[in-house]
């Protein structure tokens, strides 16, 4: 009999990172021959992109209870789910499922999480009394590692399952991607500045402009091309959105150049050799640009020469660095065989 699953975690709200991390974990789960239930914003397509697996709706928590209790092991993971800066009601709906599925006597797996930052006294706390009881842990970075430690609480450290990706090495052509996301502290001001800046350094290419979450970036991108358009007429910009996860992979692959602000195209442009520049909203872009000496800029401060840096990066000196980035799949393993 085959061993059944439920995955939770930020999928069917069509994000690329959460999508690509979900396409990893169903096909190193389908590697098992298991059944697979996915708790999903929008079943109708998450069913759209994976064969033979069962969807829940988020908030259907009768169905979700039913599924849990006929599983073998909840995953929840991958991303960011125990933080409370989105909000403290999107901790405790992950930690639900999560104590569900341990009241329900199943073995949990967190699933190359972020852990943090936990701001709220109550969070931690809950967080801290519920994780202890899961079976496998496993984290992306050396801070949510710390935090289990000091809890009392063993993980291991992987890299992010993205890095597992299979990509294209393809020709590359004279383009620009960028890679924009709505923020607190994004501001027409900063959008001035970047514009100018692309005008400057790479007005005879094309820039194509990718929006990863439409509900989120595209609003962004739309304006940042036009600030760019008004800026310099003749410049071709492209705008590109509700692409799939393959198209996206595809068209970020034949970059030369990218400026990027989701922590996921990062990777994708580390995995397929384009020299990126990073724009730093959030504490993991912060971390994924000094672990692999990127250029970065900020939503508030002048660029000073990071697009000449962006420039003069040396692609093979990031290949090197990228390749030593396997996903560990061992203690996964091993708890599930």
């Amino acid at each position: 009999m085959p061993k059944r699953f439920v995955l939770s975690g930020y999928f069917g709200f069509k994000n690329f990172g959460d999508e690509a991390i979900l396409s990893v974990l169903v096909s190193k789960l389908k590697e098992f021959g298991t059944d697979i239930t996915i708790i999903t914003s929008n079943p109708d397509y998450t069913h759209s992109l994976y064969e033979n697996i069962n969807c829940v709706r988020t908030f259907d928590i009768k169905n979700i209870v039913e599924a849990l209790s006929k599983t073998d092991f909840l995953i929840s993971g991958g991303g960011s789910l125990l933080q409370d800066v989105t909000s403290l009601k999107s901790l405790i709906y992950y930690l639900l499922i999560i104590f569900i599925a341990l009241f329900l006597h199943k073995k949990v797996i967190i699933f190359a999480q972020g852990i943090g930052p936990i701001n709220s006294s109550f969070g931690r706390f809950v967080t801290k009394n519920i994780l202890k009881h899961c079976t496998y842990l496993s984290v992306r970075d050396e801070k949510s590692q710390e935090l289990l430690n000091n809890w009392g609480i063993k993980s291991d450290l992987l890299c992010d399952p993205i890095f597992s990706l299979k990509v294209p090495q393809v020709q590359k052509t004279k383009m620009l991607a960028v890679q924009l996301r709505d923020c607190k502290g994004m501001s027409a001001e900063f959008l001035d500045r970047l514009s100018k800046a692309v005008n400057d350094n790479f007005s005879d290419f094309d820039i194509e402009i990718y929006a990863l979450q439409d509900a989120i970036d595209l609003n962004i991108c739309n304006e940042f091309s036009d600030k760019l358009k008004a800026l310099n007429p003749s410049i071709k910009t492209e705008v590109y959105s509700n692409l799939s996860n393959q198209d996206i992979i595809s068209h970020l692959a034949k970059a030369q150049y990218m400026v990027s602000m989701r922590f996921h195209s990062i990777i994708i442009g580390l995995l397929t050799g384009v020299k990126t520049l990073c724009i730093n909203y959030d504490i993991k872009v912060e971390k994924i640009a000094k672990e692999f000496e990127l250029p970065v800029i900020d939503l508030q401060h002048d660029f000073n020469g990071a697009f000449e840096n962006l420039k003069n990066l040396d692609t093979e000196t990031i290949k090197s660095k990228t390749e030593n980035h396997k996903f560990d799949w061992s203690g996964f393993e091993k708890v599930i065989e």
